[in-house]
This record gives C-alpha cells, structure tokens and sequence, in this order.
C-alpha cells in the first residue's frame, strides 16, 4: 500500500467513526424522554419552531431546538444545537444535546462533562439570572433570583456559549407562549387621574372613539355593489340604516375610561381578572352591522374585528368578562347591538400611549365560489396625560467575548508581558546575546513562563485546529466574534500572525509554544544524562521535513471534508493531550503524547521537525518575512562548522546559511558568533594574533 493510498484509508476509517451526535435527528422518543407523561405531540405553532406537546389535552410544554431561536458560534465557530423541553409555567425539565463541533468536548474531556453541565439546568425556571461560577455553586437558596451552576475546566468559552444559548433560547419561548415572563413596561396608567363623564362626555373628549362607516363606505373597497353580494347580514343591515357600521371603543385600563364606562365595581373586577401586564379593549356597535361575526365564540380571536399598532398587528382575544348579566355602561349610551371586551397580552407589545388603529375585515360571497374581502380602518390615541411614559432602558448583558476579555485580564497582563519581552530580545538580538548567561537565562526564563502560565494556565497553545476555524470561516461568511471567544489565543495569533512577516516562524516555534518548550526541556535532560544522540542521514532528513507540509495538506482539505474528521485527524498533534488536558486523558493519546516526547531524548524537537503542521503552515507564511537577522561571516560553512554542528534543529547548511523554514530561532548561532570565547573563527584570529605578536617579540632578541 502506498503512502497515499494509507492517508485516504485513515481518513475513510475517521469518517466512518464520527460522532452520531453530528446527526442525531429529533423524534418522539426524545420528546418522550423529556415529558414522560406525553401522549401526543402539538403542531408545530405558526410562524415557529416550537412545538406544544400535551397529556390528553392538558399542556405540558413545549420543546425546541435551540439553532432554530439563536445563532451564537461556539469555540469552533459552529454553534452548538440543543434540544430543550420547558413546562407550561417557565421550567427547565430536559435538556439534550443535537450537534457540536467542540473540540475539547469531542476529542478531549469528552461529551460526559458536557452533559452533566446541561443536565444542571433542569429545574431551572427561565426568568432566573444563572451564572456559571463553580465557587458558588453551593451557595444557591430558595427564592433567590440568581443561579449559580459548576463549570467544567479547561472549557470555558464552550460552556458559557452553552450557558447563552439555553437562556436566549428559552426566554424566547417563554416570551411568547407563557404568561408573566414579559418586560416591564414603559408605559403605566396614571391611576390618580380620574373625573366623572357620563358616555357623551368621554365621545366628546376623545376618551371613547366613535366610528362611523355608512354604506358607501362599507362598499368602497368592493368591486360589486353591496346589494349584489349573497350576504343575508349585510343586506339587512343596509336595508335597516344607511349608516349600518357605528362602533365605539375605548381603552379601559384608564380610570377615567374604565371606570366611567364600566362602573366601579366592574372596573375592579376587570382589574383582577387581567394579568400582570395585560390591557383591555370594550369594543360596542350601535349599528346594523356587528362587529363581531355570528360564529364567534367567547374566548377566541374575531376574524371581523383586528388592532393594529405602528403597522404589526395587535392579537386581541374575547374576554368573557359580563357572563349572562347585563352590562353596567352609562346610562345615556345609545342603544347597543353587540359589546365585547377584549384583553390583549402583555407579551403583545403594546403601547397604550400611542395611536392604535381598529380594522373591519369584510368578507362577502358573490355566490358559492366567489368571495371578496376588503378592510376598513380607523385609528385612536388616548391624551398622553394618562400615562407615566418612562424610557426604560433595559440592561443588555454584555457580549459573550466581552466579557471573556473581562474575565481574562490578568492572563491578557501575563501573556503581554512575555510578548514584551520577547520582542526586545529579537530586536536587540545582536547586544542581548553577546552577554552569553544573560541571554540563556533570559530565554529559558521565557520558555518556561510560555509552559507553565501561557500554556498550563492561561491555555495559550496554539493548534492547526485553529486555521481549520480561520479557512471555514472565509468559506461561510467571516464572524470575527468567534475569533474574540478566546482573549489568549486572538493576542498570540495576532502576535504571531506580524511577527511572522517580520522575523518568520522562529519566534513562535522557538519561544511562544508550550509543547515547543517541552520538548526543549526533554532535549535539556538528555544531555545532562549525556544519552546519544541519533544523526538521521542529510537526504533521509531533507525527506522528513517535507512530511510535516503533506500532514498540513491532508489536515487542512480535511476540514472542508468534515469538520468532525478534521479535529479528528488534529489528534495529530499531542498539545491538547500534553498542555490542555495535563496528560489527564486515556491511555492511547497519552501514550503517544509520551511517545513523541521519548523519541525527542534521542532526535531534539522530533515532532517539530518532521510532524508539526502548524509549524509548517507558520513555516510557509514566514517565507515573505522581512528580515534574515541571523548574521554570518564570511568564514561560516567554509572552513567553520562549529554552528552547524551544535545547531540541535540542524537548520544550519553545510555553506553555512540558514534555513529559515525550519530555524526556531533559539539564537544559539548569534550567540556563538558574538561571543569571542565561543567563535571558532574569532578563536583562531586571537590563537593567529597572539603567534604574531609573540613572533615579533622575538625578533629583536634574535637580532641582538
């Protein structure tokens, strides 16, 4: 088998293993598994994705994807889809996930911690504030209006991302179908303002509207004339009146409205029959012609009636609120044909404040196949001196990567000092390495700063997966917030990303990678044990660097491929087993992070040098660098080897040139060739310069 023919083998093997969670399909089951007790599923609502579901005919609650109410990218740019079940008073009861491309849940922790992080949502009710702090996880009490739920380490962004998506999910949903998770409101009734008006007082101050439509009105919106169509309750209304449309309506959660029209008693008890947040309408007709069509029921919403406000329209629904007794309106209101009160929900939006617009929809048969429809409006503004109008300014919350960089700003301090540093020491390179101790301590002093606090801590590691984010992202449509998810990774990136067009690809391989320094510090140990090292022939070497740019390749068209078989095939590279996950992981990618590690006691940096396809994309981008600062002398490659020889990446050539494709920079050269006592060259000009002085010393000895 060749080599080829090995690579397209693994990848159909990886592509056969993937994850079932990247095609899980919602079913009844799980709707089941949520609310046990369903024994039916609702239609999906108009214009939604919710769906109801129901015991008998009792509602449970309902049940929702969360990619279908929010578009919030998760760490690998894909957002993370949940399945959500929540009861009809605002609970959290089940939770499970659909799809994700989390990498440190798909190939590191895996997908246990994740679950057991969603699984503490339930219970929950979704006008709660939930923080997700391990600290005060066990400190939560009864009636408290925050939540406090465990995190998992080492994933951080993927489970405040979580966190965002279940709340702005949910809270929508509540939103619409639930009663009491609305806003306040901006607008409230001024209940001290109040005067005695009797029906014609409130018609003359613009408290109740009077509309009047008359008959060539009514027709104007027809193609016919209205005695042409087969309606009976039209052709008795215009037999009956030239005017047959004469309606009133007013808002009645005003005092001065409400009470006057309905009178004390029935003003209160409407009062508390409406919730929290809700309005009501009294919509009455004096004419022939109802507004109501003879159908309707109590409780539902009219089809010849409609409210509308700034162009959206209002849902208003029937109020049953008179029962069978008689009405207590004023007792100089005309005769009336048909009164309703209609209650609109505080979820609706409306504002009693503005101007409101009542419609009249008709719909008349020409005969039984024909019909024809037109719509009659007039609009409505009560005195704005009715209402306490307040600019409520509600409190967003702010963006997710927003506060990650808020959260993160002692690491951002830590990892901008290493990056201060560093950059100094590449820019005085040449005064920095003449002092040889200094200059040693100072890089390893780097080094294990970038292991222990970049790395360990701040989980700086850069990876291959990230350029998988960076090319999906170009290929969709560019979200630059999924890049600012990670405060750490966007600096370092951004900071290598310049620095690669400025001195290559050295100054992250060689100083700002943790697995780098690891593999530093293996080659550290193996000369204090003073093992031997292997020598791989010059062509078998030249060969293996190249496979570092094929692993690249495959990685890289991977990802537009299956983004599931990418991050899989990016268990290439041991950082997230060595440096992530602290080698607390299974056996197999701890073996080979180990394995990788072993072999680098006997070839330095092995994996750096033959496998690593992060360097070798840093490696291609670092050819248009600007500088080539490694100095040489004339004298290196013919006859002086010595930097060749103790370069222990081998980026040396024979000639004595440097191969910056594979130069991590670690500056052992410079610090050769600005160090008299280490030079062979400035070694042997002293040995040659002390000869001649010492032969013309004794010049005049001989001459005496």
């Amino acid at each position: 088998m060749s080599f080829f023919s090995f690579i397209r083998a693994l990848m159909l093997l990886y592509l056969l293993s993937l994850n079932s969670t990247a095609f899980a399909q919602v079913s009844d089951d799980q709707m089941r598994a949520i609310f046990p007790k369903l024994t039916r599923v609702g239609e999906v609502l108009e214009n939604s994705v919710v769906t109801p579901v129901y015991q008998l005919d009792q509602l449970l609650g309902y049940v929702f994807e969360t990619n279908d109410l929010t578009d919030l990218p998760g760490f690998s740019g894909e957002r993370i889809n949940l399945l959500i079940g929540m009861d009809a008073e605002g609970v959290l009861v089940g939770l499970k996930v659909l799809n994700h491309h989390e990498p440190i849940f798909m190939h590191g922790l895996g997908e246990q911690p994740m679950i057991r992080f969603i699984g503490q949502y339930e219970g929950i009710k979704v006008d709660k504030r939930v923080i997700v702090d391990s600290r005060h996880s066990g400190q939560n009490q009864a009636g408290s209006t925050t939540v406090y739920i465990d995190g998992v380490t080492k994933a951080t962004v993927s489970v405040l991302v979580i966190n965002d998506t279940v709340l702005a999910s949910a809270l929508k949903v509540a939103r619409s179908y639930l009663e009491g998770f609305t806003r306040p409101p901006s607008v409230t009734v001024r209940e001290d303002v109040f005067e005695s008006n009797n029906w014609q007082q409130l018609v003359d101050k613009g408290l109740l509207r009077h509309w009047r439509l008359s008959s060539t009105q009514m027709a104007s919106g027809f193609p016919l004339d209205l005695n042409d169509y087969a309606d009976q309750e039209m052709q008795q209304a215009l037999s009956e009146s030239e005017t047959p449309g004469r309606y009133y309506y007013a808002y009645l959660n005003t005092p001065v409205t409400g009470k006057n029209l309905l009178g004390e008693e029935d003003f209160e008890r409407l009062k508390a029959v409406l919730r929290p947040g809700e309005h009501a309408i009294l919509v009455a007709s004096a004419g022939s012609f109802g507004f109501l069509e003879p159908e309707f029921r109590r409780g539902t919403v009219p089809s010849r009636l409609g409210m509308s406000q700034n162009g959206l329209p209002v849902d208003i629904r029937g109020l049953d609120f008179f029962d069978a007794r008689e009405t207590s309106l004023p007792s100089d209101a005309p005769e009336l044909t048909q009164v309703g009160i209609f209650r609109i929900k505080a979820q609706s939006g409306f504002d009693p404040s503005q101007p409101v617009t009542l419609s009249l929809n008709l719909d008349l048969a020409r005969n039984h196949l024909i019909r024809d429809q037109a719509q009659l409006d007039d609009s409505y503004q009560l005195p704005t001196d009715l209402f306490d109008i307040e600019v409520i300014e509600e409190v967003k919350q702010l963006p997710l990567w927003q506060r990650l960089w808020l959260d993160r700003l002692f690491q951002l301090g830590g990892l901008l000092l290493a990056l201060l540093v560093v950059t100094a020491a590449f820019i005085w390179q040449h005064r920095l390495s003449a002092y040889s101790r200094l200059f040693h301590g100072a890089r390893w002093g780097v080094m294990l700063f970038t292991l222990f606090f970049i790395g360990f801590y701040a989980q700086g590691q850069l990876s291959v997966v990230n350029i998988y984010t960076l090319l999906l992202q170009l290929k969709k449509g560019f979200d630059f917030q999924v890049f600012l998810l990670d405060p750490v990774l966007f600096v370092l990136w951004t900071y290598v990303f310049i620095t690669l067009f400025l001195w290559g690809r050295g100054v992250f391989c060689g100083w700002l990678c943790p697995f780098g320094v690891l593999q530093e510090i293996v080659g550290q140990v193996a000369k204090v044990l003073k093992l031997k090292q292997i020598k791989i022939p010059p062509a078998v070497h030249a060969k293996l660097q190249k496979l570092k740019y094929l692993l690249l390749l495959v990685l890289v068209g991977s990802a537009f491929w299956s983004v599931s078989m990418a991050e899989r095939l990016a268990e290439l590279e041991p950082f997230k087993t060595a440096i992530t996950l602290n080698f607390i992981r299974s056996w197999p990618f701890v073996f080979y992070a180990v394995l990788l590690l072993g072999v680098g006691l006997f070839i330095h940096k092995f994996f750096c040098r033959y496998l690593c396809p992060l360097g070798a994309g840093l490696a291609m981008l670092g050819k248009f660098s600007l500088f080539r600062w490694l100095q040489r002398r004339t004298e290196c490659g013919s006859p002086c080897q010595l930097c060749k020889v103790r370069c222990d990446i081998d980026s040396i050539n024979r000639d004595g040139s440097i191969d910056y494709d594979e130069c991590i920079q670690c500056m052992e050269c410079i610090v050769i060739l600005n160090n008299k006592d280490q030079c062979a060259i400035e070694l042997s000009q002293n040995k040659q310069k002390r000869r001649n002085r010492d032969n013309r010393r004794r010049i005049p000895a001989r001459q005496l």
